[in-house]
């Protein structure tokens, strides 16, 4: 193969998939109460439930974006070695990690001019990313060249459709995604926000859900209505530490599609949405009534 295939770690694929498949992963980076900690697919530096216990805990938690040394140290081994490169980045929509690569890239580009970088801004988030990770990865398994990859993640990112649900609100007024009065009221009334992600590769929230026991029927029928054959279709469920919620999306996922693979919400993506996240991403048409 002449080319590698990069993602980083917000796209948040079982580890195992990503060496499985040779989804090269640049790890994001986080702190927990200003300790900081790369994080990679395998959990190397801090274990989820470490994680998701410190959060609880109400550990001051914070994110940033890719250092460009680090995409250096990526990249560079590579295009020495005569390999092009193929990344692709969190949304743009959320993160300034695609235009801090771009810098970095520039000068890549003019100290090897022989060799190829494409970053491909994913305009997806969290396992939606991975899911487009996923199935460009298995298309370069079947050969595919890098012209025809790229082509390919260009004409399928904005086919990703994700929904997500999440369970509690704080973290989302911390992170300013909601207001103050918002989240208590939220709380208050058992109201779950439906979310996804539009075509700017920005979270939105579509639609509230008053109770419960309508999370897993309201996502599932989401899913229903957008998807584009889904019974030939891989669906990712991904969960924050609640993989009771996973299990139960996957039992109501299973007889309408191909497969169904559980993966776990990073720090990265976890740091803002809380624990008892639970979301499904899918190959459809984004709709976001």
């Amino acid at each position: 193969m002449s080319y590698k295939l990069f993602c980083d770690s917000t796209c948040d694929l079982p580890n195992e998939l990503a060496v499985e498949y040779g989804i090269e992963i640049i790890p994001m980076q986080f702190s927990v109460n200003d300790e900081n900690y790369n994080h990679y697919l395998d959990c190397r530096e801090m274990s989820l439930a470490d994680f998701y216990a410190e959060l609880k805990n109400g550990a001051d938690v914070k994110t940033s974006q890719v250092q460009m040394a680090m995409f250096e140290d990526a990249f560079e081994p590579h295009l020495e070695n005569g390999e092009d490169i193929i990344y692709i980045c969190f949304t743009s929509g959320l993160s300034g990690t695609y235009n801090t690569c771009n810098i970095i890239v520039d000068d890549l580009r003019i100290k090897y001019p022989e060799r190829k970088i494409t970053v491909i801004d994913s305009l997806c988030a969290s396992v939606g990313e991975g899911l487009l990770a996923y199935l460009a990865a298995k298309k370069m398994n079947e050969g595919a060249n890098y012209f025809e990859l790229c082509d390919y993640i260009e004409a399928v990112k904005l086919k990703v459709i994700h929904w997500f649900v999440v369970d509690d609100l704080d973290e989302l007024k911390r992170g300013g995604r909601i207001g103050a009065l918002s989240a208590t009221f939220g709380k208050a009334l058992q109201i779950k926000p439906l979310l996804s992600v539009d075509n700017d590769g920005k979270l939105v929230a579509v639609s509230k859900i008053r109770g419960a026991s309508k999370v897993f029927s309201t996502i599932v029928d989401r899913v229903q209505r957008d998807a584009e054959e889904l019974e030939a279709q891989t669906v990712f469920v991904a969960q924050a530490e609640c993989p009771e919620k996973a299990e139960t999306l996957k039992e109501l996922l299973a007889p309408l599609c191909k497969e169904v693979i559980i993966t776990d919400i990073g720090p990265i993506i976890g740091s803002h949405v809380g624990q008892g996240m639970c979301a499904v991403v899918c190959l459809g048409k984004r709709d976001l009534t």
